[in-house]
């Protein structure tokens, strides 16, 4: 008996295949949200104690946004804590902690000169030739109304250094921030623009972070 010939268009349909890329992605955002939810939960146990700075006690959300950035960044909890500030809403680095990001990644920040009137930094990438400088004056802060402060006039010393550092730090390696490219000394806690435009953030990390209803 003669054997008949099976059509191609009649082959069985062939799944297709997916994709590895979707899948890896995915894994990853559900990983993220497994570090959300446990990131809550030490911010809720941490918010109400001294080891968490004034600006983020008793603010659970605000603590979750900062460890959440902060792992980005490569630094534990308590670190990060002593490290990032969360002001209306925006993680932003402190100025030590910034400098002490690109130092881990190889790059050269260095003090060149400071006093209560000037501040002189440089920085180079690592294996770069060429440094860069840059110079905060008293008169620069005082053309943009930061003087008036209250750190500035208690301070102004270490607030010029956290300018500078803040931006040699973009210009030497601000891949190395993960979009957080201003120091926390550089952000006004003060203003209302800033304030309308973050104040969900913190409310939506909460919501993602916290544990399925049953």
């Amino acid at each position: 008996m003669t054997e008949l010939a099976v059509p191609e268009n009649n082959q069985p349909a062939v799944a297709p295949q997916p994709d590895p890329d979707l899948a890896q992605q995915s894994t990853e955002l559900m990983r993220w949200v497994e570090d959300a939810r446990q990131a809550n939960l030490v911010a809720q146990s941490l918010a109400s104690t001294s080891f968490v700075p004034a600006s983020l006690r008793g603010k659970p959300a605000d603590i979750t946004a900062a460890i959440l950035a902060g792992q980005e960044l490569g630094m534990k909890p308590m670190t990060t804590l002593k490290s990032i500030d969360v002001i209306q809403g925006t993680p932003a680095l402190r100025a030590h902690a910034m400098r002490g990001i690109l130092q881990q990644h190889g790059h050269e920040i260095e003090l060149v000169d400071s006093s209560p009137e000037h501040c002189i930094m440089r920085g180079r990438r690592a294996g770069a030739e060429r440094w860069q400088e840059v110079t905060w004056t008293i008169e620069r802060a005082a053309a943009l109304g930061l003087t008036g402060k209250d750190q500035w006039k208690k301070q102004p010393q270490t607030m010029l250094i956290a300018r500078a550092t803040g931006e040699i730090c973009r210009l030497v390696a601000s891949d190395a921030l993960h979009g957080m490219p201003y120091a926390s000394e550089e952000l006004d806690p003060g203003s209302p623009a800033r304030e309308q435009r973050n104040t969900a953030r913190p409310l939506a990390i909460a919501e993602l972070a916290a544990p399925d209803a049953d």
